[in-house]
């Protein structure tokens, strides 16, 4: 499974060669040094730790500086562990993961944080139907009975209600590669990819 961190550049489309036209997201993925190597027998389980995103010493920990130091990072931002991940190099300290690893037309998954939308009702968090409009009806929006009878007398667990939505971790996964450019770190991935401009994602292959 090839892995490797990203940042969503936005959304364009690209003609292909068939004439057809391509939505694609860009993202700019790596390069990101390994900075750690788990292993079961020290560690309990296996795994590949990437780093990505230019800092400024400044805003990094002594401590952080130090583990980045071992693998002769410049100073990044964000580390990421990927289990089991073939990372398409040997996964020694100090190797760099590329875009190169990914090919287009190959299946990915990308997990990122979904866009925050607030507090919102049950109509457009839950897709409910509205109430009638109609005849003096006070209950166009609201979500409408919750509870039962004398038993269980209390409303019970997992009912669908307003609250917060997105600003989750959500993972899209069958997302095809439509091209990749090695020269510039981008790849152009076809369709949405969670969260907004400027934000994070983990790219694994999708087999």
């Amino acid at each position: 499974m090839a892995a490797i961190l990203a940042k969503k550049l936005g959304m364009t489309q690209v003609f292909q060669e068939d004439g057809s036209v391509a939505r694609v997201t860009v993202l700019e993925a790596g390069p990101c040094p390994v900075t750690a190597v788990r292993t079961p027998e020290r560690d309990g389980y296996a795994a590949v730790q990437l780093a990505f995103g230019q800092s400024k010493e400044k805003h990094l920990t002594k401590a952080e500086l130090g583990h980045l130091k071992k693998a002769d990072a410049p100073p990044l931002r964000t580390l990421a562990e990927f289990r089991d991940a073939d990372i398409g190099v040997e996964p020694v300290l100090g190797a760099t993961v590329t875009v190169e690893t990914f090919e287009a037309g190959s299946r990915v998954k990308i997990s990122g944080v979904s866009k925050g939308k607030g507090f919102q009702g049950t109509i457009k968090r839950h897709n409910f139907a509205s109430g009638p409009k109609s005849h003096g009806s006070h209950n166009v929006r609201a979500p409408g009975s919750i509870g039962a009878s004398a038993w269980p007398a209390r409303v019970m667990k997992g009912i669908r209600g307003p609250g917060q939505m997105g600003n989750k971790r959500v993972t899209q996964k069958g997302l095809e590669i439509v091209s990749v450019d090695a020269k510039q770190n981008l790849m152009l991935v076809r369709g949405s990819v969670p969260g907004p401009t400027g934000t994070l994602v983990e790219v694994r292959s999708d087999a």
